[in-house]
């Protein structure tokens, strides 16, 4: 019988990596995210590529009441959730503190921490009521250490590092696991949003360089959430080669 798996922000990027495997290592999936076309578009892929059962849920996850709605609506044998992955995220703009754009602030706070709350506090009652669960927050490197201009997106990442470790804590009682994985550079369509959209400045990220892939990080979530039951992967801290720091970067000339 397969294990059931939610994973948030599903429709690109780590999201779509982190369904692709776990379909393929006979987990059945609640995909999530706001690009309905997408999200189905990835069903259709996984029922007929895998044997997983596929729900899609479309929902914003900075509107509390889209969260717990899409919850609700679930048949009762998906209520069975046995790991739920946080890993809608983004980040918006990359300023200085006093020139930054509040608007951009407010949807990292509402993603990132806000839109994570407000899953986890769906799910997990549901966890405890059947007595297991492993709940896999995705975080960054920016949850560890500052950057310049990244202010309020490395203090949204350092909320989801904070919270993976106090719900550990919370979820001890009911044996319930916690873990966090935190990419550092990892090409998707993050540095896109985060510049809005301007394609050049995002590719000039990863220039000379091989940064991780989505694959990379769905490899590592898939490790965590399949070790014994005795054992919880806390926390994993992953960069590509060519990285030692948020900062420390080699680049090939």
């Amino acid at each position: 019988m397969n294990k059931i798996a939610l994973i948030s922000g599903a429709s690109a990027g780590i999201g779509y990596a982190i369904a692709e495997l776990l379909a393929n290592n006979n987990f059945d999936l609640i995909i999530t995210g706001r690009r309905k076309e997408r999200l189905e578009i990835l069903k259709s892929k996984l029922e007929k590529t895998t044997n997983s059962k596929v729900i899609c849920l479309c929902f914003d996850i900075r509107e509390k009441q889209e969260v717990f709605n899409a919850i609700e609506t679930l048949p009762q044998e998906f209520k069975k959730i046995d790991v739920l992955v946080n890993n809608a995220g983004l980040a918006s703009g990359l300023c200085l503190i006093q020139d930054g754009d509040i608007d951009d602030w407010e949807t990292m706070i509402d993603t990132n921490i806000k839109g994570l709350l407000y899953l986890t506090r769906a799910v997990s009652p549901l966890m405890i009521e059947n007595k297991k669960g492993h709940i896999v927050n995705i975080g960054s490197i920016a949850g560890k250490e500052v950057y310049p201009n990244g202010n309020v997106y490395c203090a949204t990442k350092h909320a989801v590092d904070a919270l993976s470790k106090a719900m550990r804590i919370d979820m001890l009682p009911y044996g319930i696991k916690v873990s966090q994985v935190a990419p550092g550079l990892v090409e998707t369509e993050f540095s896109i949003v985060r510049f809005h959209g301007d394609k050049e400045r995002a590719d000039n990220v990863y220039k000379n360089l091989m940064p991780l892939r989505p694959d990379d990080i769905a490899d590592a979530v898939l490790y965590v959430v399949t070790r014994p039951e005795h054992v919880c992967i806390n926390d994993m801290l992953i960069t590509p080669t060519a990285q030692a720091s948020s900062t420390n970067v080699i680049r090939n000339k």
